[in-house]
């Protein structure tokens, strides 16, 4: 069912783009992994006064011993603290165990060039160690910060994982104001920055079968019906595209615990996702769900209660709503999943298995 990759330059093969099979596609065996931590590097949240809760492990003022200092003439210590930062905007590195061998992922930049590096460095992470960048879709809050991840490493020779309709030319024509047109990716200068750029429609396995990029998400809820006033240029001029079919998440096995899910925006629907790595693994049980759910604002104010129903009936016992997800979506979920919400802020390690 799905494309076998090794997470090195040399290994990962190109994935040429062809239509989605989607539900059609047999479950394809997702290897077990033994732990997973995923930390928090770019989100729109930091509270440096929450505790820790469950698997979560916070960088604060309670909570780190150690924060790193910026040279502060006025203050008496002439330092102060080097906060870690917050934007519209999300990443997070995923490092997955299995016995001692460690991997090393990053799931998004962010949305400025220096965000998302600048806090893998407040928070003591080598960005050097990062072994494979995936993308969950083309908007400039999910990508911008691998600019500053370049020069932070030199030149990255590692895999980038996309949606071939990443490099799509985007905007917001809301009626009422001019059309808003969105920052655009290039594929050009991200290889000659480094990158191995592997384009895919279709699921795809990585790390020996343990990592799977779920491409295209099947659409198969009846309120997830993607994002109003979205545009596209495919090549003929704009058009409608509220789908934002490049939108992909990263699905990992956890040993004896189930499915762990994570998305960027969540443009396909969290349930969408959440169901469709169901589907795609032949794994009914799921542990955690990450990310953004896009459910924030007025117009999408009517598909919060049916998401937060259906996000209940799959009954994952962790859920972090990040990014854009909004307030009242997190309240409705943090009601109505009480022992499973966690509030996420940048540099939050989520520790999940017993070896994480």
């Amino acid at each position: 069912m799905c494309n076998e990759h090794h997470p090195s330059a040399a290994a990962v093969a190109r994935v040429a783009p062809h239509p989605m099979a989607g539900i059609d596609l047999e479950p394809a065996h997702l290897e077990p992994v033994d732990a997973v931590t995923l930390t928090s590097l770019v989100d729109n949240v930091s509270d440096l006064l929450l505790l820790d809760q469950g698997p979560a492990r916070r960088a604060g003022v309670l909570t780190s011993s150690h924060m790193p200092r910026l040279s502060e003439p006025l203050f008496e210590q002439g330092e102060t603290v080097d906060a870690l930062r917050a934007e519209h905007g999300f990443s997070m590195l995923v490092t997955i165990h299995r016995g001692e061998e460690r991997s090393f992922i990053v799931f998004d930049a962010g949305m400025t060039p220096d965000t998302m590096a600048g806090n893998m460095r407040r928070l003591g992470i080598d960005a050097a160690a990062v072994e494979l960048v995936v993308l969950s879709h083309g908007h400039s809050d999910h990508t911008t910060g691998l600019d500053g991840f370049v020069r932070a490493v030199g030149r990255p020779n590692i895999p980038v994982v996309v949606h071939p309709l990443l490099w799509t030319r985007r905007r917001l024509a809301i009626p009422g104001i001019e059309p808003i047109e969105l920052p655009t990716m290039s594929k050009r200068a991200l290889e000659g920055a480094g990158f191995e750029v592997v384009e895919a429609r279709t699921p795809s396995l990585l790390f020996k079968g343990a990592v799977l990029i779920t491409g295209e998400v099947a659409r198969t809820t009846g309120f997830e019906s993607g994002m109003p006033f979205h545009e596209g240029d495919f090549g003929h001029g704009w058009e409608p595209d509220p789908l934002i079919l490049d939108d992909q998440a990263l699905v990992l096995h956890l040993r004896d615990a189930g499915l762990v899910v994570l998305t960027g925006c969540g443009h396909a629907g969290i349930v969408n996702i959440v169901r469709y790595a169901q589907r795609l693994t032949g794994v009914e049980r799921v542990h955690a769900v990450f990310g953004g759910f896009h459910l924030s604002g007025p117009l999408f104010a009517p598909v919060v209660q049916p998401t937060v129903d259906a996000l209940a009936e799959l009954a994952p016992d962790v859920v972090v709503p990040a990014h854009c997800t909004g307030w009242k979506a997190a309240h409705a979920l943090a009601t109505r999943l009480p022992n499973a919400f966690i509030q996420n802020s940048v540099g939050t390690r989520y520790e999940l298995g017993a070896s994480a």
